[in-house]
């Protein structure tokens, strides 16, 4: 909570300051709901990207949703209706918390904690979101670098499984897939070769990890 309503305000406050009301705020995060995307897409609207821009851009940033979701995919199956739902409102921060709660209990309990956990984290995001947007409307605020908030985010849950797990390899191999393609790739489009080569080495090393893939 503590976390979505934060970067939802640091969101709502920079779609102000592009320029939009706030009804712009929730109208995104009720139906786009895609965490750094929605940064992203600030600079698209401001810069009135046409549809084409947009869509590849979601396409290159949200690529790792893709992955997020293989890993849960029989579960989402057996959800029913809900599934639908899961897939869409999977972020980062969500399959954090799928991955940190994955097992305990039947599988009944693990499918609607897991709902309830998607449901609450968009609540958040948005609440923030709609926050953000009507105080940048009230206060004058200087947001310069509110962008690193989704940054320090992403380093805590990194930080957090890190610590709660006893295998690191995955993480290991997560990092250096990462550097190696920013070096040689460059920092624009290494994410997504980044993401395939640690799937395909996590696959091959899947005998030595004893830990599920997503932590």
């Amino acid at each position: 909570m503590m976390g979505y309503l934060v970067l939802g305000i640091a969101f709502g406050l920079l779609l102000h300051q592009a320029g939009y009301h706030w009804l712009w705020a929730l109208g995104i995060s009720c139906i786009v709901f895609a965490g750094s995307l929605q940064f992203v897409l600030v600079g698209l609207l401001a810069q009135e990207a046409s549809l084409v821009a947009v869509a590849v851009t979601t396409l290159l940033v949200n690529s790792r949703h893709l992955f997020y979701g293989l890993s849960f995919i029989e579960q989402f199956r057996n959800m029913g209706k809900r599934g639908f739902y899961m897939m869409f409102s999977l972020t980062d921060e969500t399959y954090a918390l799928l991955c940190a709660t994955s097992g305990v209990g039947s599988q009944e309990e693990q499918n609607a904690r897991s709902f309830w956990i998607a449901v609450f984290d968009q609540c958040y995001w948005v609440t923030g979101s709609v926050a953000g947007a009507v105080l940048g409307s009230l206060i004058s605020f200087n947001i310069t670098g509110i962008e690193f908030a989704m940054t320090a985010l992403f380093t805590v849950i990194f930080v957090e499984q890190w610590l709660t797990v006893k295998h690191h390899l995955p993480a290991i191999i997560g990092i250096v897939c990462a550097v190696v393609s920013l070096i040689f790739i460059g920092p624009d489009n290494f994410l997504l070769p980044a993401l395939i080569a640690t799937v395909t080495l996590l696959l091959l090393g899947r005998p030595l990890i004893e830990e599920p893939v997503c932590a």
